[in-house]
């Protein structure tokens, strides 16, 4: 069965110099099982959002005939753009776009997952050094993870809630800029997603 993993810098695997990010843990964890004889592909891009997956998602699924959708997506839908005093891309819109993304996931396969979002050190990421017009922070991250969640008991897609689980510990350690797991964060969404997942 292959599987295809829609996201962003961290489903691409920015910042871990062990082993290439969760979704690559994953896809390692899965290769060294004997029963499983597919691929498993990284379709994360750096600084995506539910626009550009929606963009993109017919033309990269078109020829890999996943029986598996992962999504992880939302952290830069979420992103606070200061000088137009908004989220980039609107929570109602975000809604909109999570339910099609689903639409389309469904007519592909019912093995769907959306995998949702990690928490942030706000005093590395309000704003972000690399662009000081635009800002992460937990009330919008957390909104745009809720709405997720949300959207998934509404259309009974799985969803992993990422977000509670992490923040529930010191995960601002795990965090190498404020935004992106390190290695240690990697591992640690690995290992949840992995323990939550049937393939």
């Amino acid at each position: 069965m292959n599987i295809c993993i829609f996201g962003d810098s961290i489903t691409y695997g920015a910042f871990d110099s062990e082993k290439g990010g969760w979704a690559n843990r994953l896809r390692l964890h899965l290769d060294s099982r004997d029963d499983f004889e597919d691929e498993v592909y990284n379709l994360g891009i750096s600084g995506d959002n539910t626009e550009g997956i929606l963009e993109r998602f017919d033309a990269e699924i078109k020829f890999r005939e996943p029986g598996f959708l992962i999504f992880a997506i939302g952290i830069n839908d979420s992103q606070y753009v200061i000088s137009e005093n908004q989220n980039r891309v609107p929570v109602e819109k975000f809604e909109q776009n999570i339910k099609e993304l689903i639409s389309r996931a469904k007519k592909i396969t019912d093995k769907i997952l959306f995998v949702g979002l990690t928490p942030v050190d706000e005093t590395k990421t309000t704003p972000i050094p690399w662009n000081i017009d635009k800002m992460y922070k937990n009330e919008y991250v957390e909104k745009y993870n809720n709405k997720i969640k949300e959207v998934c008991e509404s259309e009974k897609v799985d969803f992993i809630n990422i977000f509670s689980e992490m923040a529930k510990g010191n995960y601002k350690t795990m965090l190498i800029d404020g935004l992106h797991p390190d290695s240690k964060g990697h591992r640690w969404i690995a290992d949840k997603i992995i323990s939550e997942i049937e393939i």
